[in-house]
């Protein structure tokens, strides 16, 4: 199905029969993607008495209780709250869903013991489209991100310059592979995540960090559509689904 969407004086035909999904599912496993040294989720059926909310025991219908962290626990969208002492909810501050957004993939560089993404690197791969959101993937990039276990393996993150420079570029929503933006051990600074919601200065509570994606190979750097959808909780961070559309002309 062809549709036409104007940005920025720009028009571009979307085909929304062929999404490219760039999420990781959830799963009762220790083989899902885990981060910050908790366990796996679990999903599992009601059990009232001698009822169990499941149709191969018995039960009418499917009824399964699910205990997970959105932060930890797979694909994630997150506002300034996760990192205010006053509440912020994802489900008011993610009022638009559909982005003109650019896939961009870069090799983080060795600094002392860490990998780190720089502004240099940014400033060489984003193009001179304008874009409201940005999707980082990093290399290497194996379907081993989809059951990665990151805890305590020190991944690659932002510098505050590259947050600053994304922030400079009015890029509202923000993309990447990995649990964190930042540095997994860094005594609670959060420097890229202050960074790009330009926190407590001028907070950008639009704005939106979106973590622990998965970009295939066979989806190329460019311009895309970007839908990206939430489960609507109250929270600081909920569970996520960014869905990208290629563009076919503009």
């Amino acid at each position: 199905m062809l549709t036409t969407i104007s940005y920025n004086h720009q028009t571009y035909t979307i085909d929304l029969s062929k999404p490219l999904d760039i999420s990781i599912p959830l799963r009762a496993s220790k083989e899902n993607v885990n981060a910050w040294y908790i366990d796996e989720p679990q999903i599992t059926p009601v059990t009232m008495g001698d009822w169990v909310g499941k149709v191969s025991k018995g039960a009418a219908v499917n009824f399964n209780t699910i205990l997970f962290n959105p932060h930890a626990h797979g694909t994630h969208t997150e506002c300034v709250g996760h990192i205010t002492s006053e509440f912020h909810s994802i489900n008011k501050a993610l009022q638009q869903y559909y982005f003109i957004a650019e896939v961009i993939t870069v090799t983080p560089e060795k600094q002392g013991d860490d990998l780190v993404i720089t502004k240099n690197m940014l400033k060489n791969s984003i193009s001179d489209t304008p874009i409201e959101a940005l999707i980082i993937r990093t290399l290497p990039n194996s379907k081993n991100k989809e059951n990665q276990q990151y805890s305590h393996s020190n991944w690659p993150y932002l510098t505050e310059e590259a947050a600053v420079y994304i922030r400079n570029l009015n890029i509202d929503h923000l993309l990447i592979d990995l649990p964190s933006v930042d540095k997994e051990k860094d005594e609670g600074k959060l420097v890229a995540h202050k960074a790009f919601w330009n926190y407590p200065n001028a907070t950008r509570h639009h704005a939106t960090i979106t973590e622990m994606i998965y970009v295939n190979d066979r989806i190329h750097d460019g311009i895309y559509l970007l839908n990206l959808q939430i489960a609507p909780f109250e929270n600081d961070a909920s569970p996520s689904k960014p869905v990208l559309y290629s563009i076919l002309k503009q």
